[in-house]
């Protein structure tokens, strides 16, 4: 029976050394962070961040996966320079203290081979809060341009400013920020 139980030991681990990790990088060009808000009750504003670079470790065949994504919170764009300083300033996302806002992820969560939702930690402004990103969009395959295997994805979240210590003008200025994330990859 032991030698039945190590064998079975040892082939489960040979056999996921079949299963293999694959790394992709995000592409500048066309990978984006956005938010939207409700303004006062008028519009809903939309605006991203020119600036955002991730890596994804991605095992189609196990279902697995990561992601660490950086934002730079500085290359906000609102379309108005003012209100980009605005944006900036302390009352909201303060890069002087905080240049950059992280996501990383603790799980990936597939419903048969397809990405449905990511688990992780989104830390904005000095602060960390668990955040489900539910995946919209996913695909993988090889990219017609550069020639090399590729992975896309789209992603969304809300999360409330106030916890974030972002909440002036709350509750006039909605609480409620929409997060959208478009990201394109290539393997290395």
């Amino acid at each position: 029976m032991k030698k039945i139980v190590a064998l079975l030991i040892a082939a489960g681990v040979s056999m996921s050394a079949f299963a293999a990790s694959e790394t992709y990088v995000s592409d500048p060009s066309h990978t984006f962070s956005r938010f939207s808000y409700n303004h006062f009750g008028y519009s809903v504003q939309e605006s991203r961040f020119d600036k955002t670079n991730a890596k994804v470790v991605l095992d189609r065949a196990a279902h697995t996966g990561s992601v660490e994504a950086t934002i730079d919170t500085t290359s906000v764009s609102t379309g108005s320079s003012i209100f980009n300083g605005h944006i900036q300033g302390e009352d909201f996302l303060d890069t002087k203290k905080f240049p950059t806002a992280t996501y990383k992820s603790t799980k990936f969560n597939f419903e048969g081979d397809k990405l449905v939702s990511v688990d992780g930690n989104l830390t904005l402004k000095g602060v960390t809060k668990p955040v489900t990103l539910t995946v919209t969009g996913f695909q993988c395959m090889p990219h017609p341009i550069v020639k090399k295997d590729a992975c896309g994805a789209s992603a969304t979240a809300t999360i409330k400013r106030t916890e974030f210590n972002a909440g002036k003008y709350a509750p006039y200025v909605g609480d409620d920020v929409t997060l959208t994330f478009a990201i394109e990859a290539i393997k290395e």
